[in-house]
């Protein structure tokens, strides 16, 4: 049985089907093959449950926020006010790169948006400031990851309703290894420019930059102030992760009317791009809950934990084994599609293991961020590729990334010799999450 989805999965994934695809057509043979009654009949109800969750409401309107984010202007003033805060630093916009892919990351919640809006500004600054063409370009697809880290992010929503965790726990774990991620990627930049002076840019004349830091500080509050609108009303308990994200877009249209760039082609562009992305998401969810309904109802999960836990290895060794297939797996597959389609599967592991769900759900999104900047199918080295200026090498990407996989290597090491950095705020917050 085991066997059998195994093959089935990777065959049809080989074969480049559309995921739904893939995860529905699995699910139907496993259960005319093993079930002991037909389950298709239930699929038109499975359909309806799976997408009449409340939190996926939260969705569409974070996919619009970071829509109408991208063609509003904020994120040009955004990378203009943080520049000179780090002009004198080595490295000099690269760092901005990171800060403003971080400060983006906390208003749109996707690494798709974050990585095509901060390269759309960035890479214009590249040639022009003499930046190491790969380390420049490695900054940006590595920034733009944070998008599905740093809360909000769309990702643990999905992961929230896949694992029936709490998207309050979720965010709250994900807010300090998120900012300490962007601050190892920093450091990655720097350490790499003191050894190669060169890499960081033309340096700085003597004049003071106080002025522009002091003039940019007004374009830093709107999306702080969409961060507070979202996250704090969470935590303030004035909203649901629902209603928060909806107040969250109530915010980004009234900021882009303020920034006079609401017009009808605008808002038809970020429905148009809203509808697909979210029409996407939900035929993989769908499908991968008649799946895992399959795969529960036949005991498949439970002959897979039950497999693995027998090997008798170590909580320590088979987790870093389930790290390293996940590194593995993140060359060749899709990063929403590896996490729907193997959630379902893992995640019972890794709980039958000790490890908190909670936990676990950064660690993952962190692996997830590793394949979004993995070759050959990192989705962030082809977005930042399309709206690189100028053009140039692909095999510039891949180079300019492997630093900062590192760090995400470096990332996870310290979030497993110290869970507590990712538990703590969750504990803080609802004394239930617990360990």
């Amino acid at each position: 049985m085991i066997t059998t989805a195994l093959l089935m999965l990777l065959g049809l994934l080989a074969l480049s089907l559309p995921v739904a695809v893939v995860l529905a057509l699995t699910g139907y043979v496993l259960s005319e093959r093993f079930a002991f009654f037909p389950m298709t009949g239930a699929a038109g109800e499975l359909a309806w449950n799976s997408s009449n969750d409340f939190i996926l409401i939260a969705l569409p309107m974070f996919i619009m926020m970071g829509e109408l984010m991208h063609r509003s202007g904020v994120s040009e003033r955004l990378f203009s006010a943080l520049a000179p805060w780090f002009a004198r630093v080595p490295g000099r916009l690269m760092h901005t790169n990171i800060a403003a892919s971080a400060v983006f990351a906390a208003t749109s919640g996707s690494s798709f948006a974050t990585a095509a809006t901060i390269g759309t500004v960035a890479t214009p600054n590249m040639d022009a400031g003499g930046y190491n063409r790969p380390l420049f370009l490695g900054s940006i697809a590595a920034g733009g990851t944070l998008g599905i880290l740093i809360p909000p992010s769309i990702n643990m929503i999905i992961y929230a309703v896949l694992t029936d965790t709490s998207v309050a726990d979720l965010y709250a774990a994900g807010f300090i290894p998120g900012f300490m991620l962007a601050t190892l990627f920093s450091g990655i930049i720097l350490a790499l420019v003191l050894w190669r002076p060169h890499w960081g840019g033309k340096p700085v004349g003597d004049v003071s930059l106080w002025p522009e830091r002091i003039a940019g500080l007004p374009h830093l509050l709107p999306p702080l102030g969409l961060f507070m609108v979202v996250v704090g009303s969470i935590y303030a308990g004035i909203a649901t992760p629902t209603e928060a994200a909806a107040l969250g877009l109530i915010a980004t249209v009234g900021l882009v009317a303020a920034n006079r760039k609401l017009s009808l082609p605008v808002l038809l562009a970020a429905f148009e791009g809203t509808v697909r992305t979210t029409c996407m998401i939900m035929l993989i969810v769908i499908a991968a809950f008649f799946l895992n309904f399959v795969m529960v109802s036949i005991g498949l999960v439970a002959a897979i934990t039950d497999a693995v836990l027998a090997l008798g290895w170590p909580p320590l060794g088979m987790l870093l084994a389930i790290v390293a297939f996940y590194l593995l797996l993140g060359c060749f597959m899709e990063t929403l599609s590896m996490m729907i389609a193997t959630t379902p599967i893992i995640v019972p592991v890794v709980t039958g293991l000790g490890y908190s769900p909670v936990w676990w759900g950064v660690v993952f999104v962190i692996l997830i961020e590793a394949a979004l900047i993995t070759p050959p199918v990192g989705m962030n080295l082809y977005i930042v590729q399309a709206v690189r200026k100028g053009g140039g090498p692909f095999s510039d990407l891949f180079k300019g990334a492997a630093p900062f996989l590192v760090a995400m290597l470096a990332m996870i090491a310290i979030l497993i010799a110290f869970p507590q950095l990712a538990l703590w705020l969750p504990t803080i917050l609802n004394p239930k999450t617990g360990g």
